[in-house]
């Protein structure tokens, strides 16, 4: 087997038309013509940039293959309520456009056409009650669709403690659980005098301790900030505990199977922030980015074992500040969004061969 490697195409995307910028970037996605959707939050963008003709792009984008702008659209309209913090993107199997929503009252996800029209809204602004409500979510980060059985997976999230299961179509609940498939119990945070921080303000962040994460102690008992989930072609459910360092892996059901610890001596906004997984049939490695230390980790899926390393901190080509989601299109090229001050997103184009034999 081959580990894959990518080479950063400076060249990508194209600069977008009508002097418009984009802020902090949240979200991307793939869909099936392999055209590269975003999610920005305008609202990062600071007086010095908008200033003069520059404005915010609309929140969210598509590029086609070669980097082009193909549409734009987002932002409140009648019917839905746009989020607080935009964060997070998903297009599903049918070419709907699912949006997280990242503030502290936000407890909501959104579904539109690859057009931009409203079709569906799961919770409601500022109702949140806590990692058990069914009806609503806790500033979800992100999201997937299990095609196969119409079943929309959130990790959420900021606020929340959970992965949880809705109807895809109806937005119906259907299940959630905690880390290790548990029921989760956010007394654990009160009990042990922690808060945690909350969904980005727009602040600088510091990388110091934001809560009791002990890597020397026992492993969590709690997710902390859930951060992203996928599913493999094997029907494995993924997740991002990204405060915790660690990947937890389930089955559709809930059942804990396995857990592994990225970079485990990481405080401040943690490790393990996405993953996606290489394109071969067996999906032999996982790839997961790191926000904090601004790596890429490329993993062997099964055993969830780091076999090779790449990127480092800074605003040149190739490298991160606040790597936050990866997409990965058909060929197994790598698209990296910023958030923070990074406010971008990049195309690491495969080099390797990531097919096992």
């Amino acid at each position: 087997m081959k580990v894959p490697t990518f080479r950063v195409d400076a060249s990508w995307p194209r600069p977008l038309p009508n002097h418009w910028l984009v802020g902090a970037v949240v979200g991307v996605a793939v869909d099936a013509r392999d055209h590269v959707w975003i999610v920005h939050r305008p609202s990062t963008l600071q007086p010095n940039e908008t200033r003069s003709i520059w404005r915010a792009a609309p929140p969210v984008l598509e590029f086609d293959q070669a980097g082009n702008l193909v549409s734009s659209w987002g932002g409140p309209g009648p019917g839905y309520e746009w989020p607080q913090l935009e964060h997070g993107i998903y297009v599903d199997a049918h070419d709907n456009i699912w949006l997280g929503a990242g503030g502290d009252h936000d407890a909501h996800i959104l579904k539109f056409t690859r057009q931009g029209r409203f079709l569906l809204q799961i919770g409601r602004q500022g109702r949140g009650s806590g990692s058990n409500d069914t009806q609503n979510l806790g500033a979800p980060a992100h999201m997937v669709v299990d095609e196969t059985a119409n079943e929309l997976y959130v990790a959420d999230g900021y606020v929340n403690h959970r992965l949880i299961v809705f109807d895809a179509t109806t937005g119906q609940y259907k299940r959630h659980w905690g880390a290790y498939g548990k029921r989760p119990d956010d007394t654990y945070f009160e009990r042990a005098g922690e808060r945690l921080p909350g969904p980005f303000s727009g602040a600088v962040q510091h990388e110091n301790r934001p809560s009791q994460y002990d890597p020397n102690g026992p492993p969590p008992p709690q997710f902390r900030i859930v951060h992203a989930v996928r599913i493999s072609n094997d029907g494995l459910v993924y997740v991002c505990d990204r405060t915790n360092d660690r990947i937890q892996v389930f089955g559709k059901d809930g059942t804990f199977l396995q857990e592994a610890f990225v970079a485990k001596e990481t405080f401040g906004s943690g490790s393990v922030w996405d993953l996606g997984f290489s394109t071969d049939p067996d999906q032999t490695f996982a790839i997961v980015i790191d926000g904090t230390n601004q790596q890429v980790y490329v993993l062997r899926r099964r055993t969830l074992e780091v076999v090779s390393t790449f990127g480092g901190a800074g605003h040149w080509a190739g490298q991160f500040y606040g790597a936050h989601n990866l997409g990965i299109d058909s060929k197994g090229n790598l698209f990296i969004t910023e958030t923070y001050e990074g406010k971008r997103v990049q195309k690491f184009a495969v080099i390797g061969d990531s097919s096992a034999p």
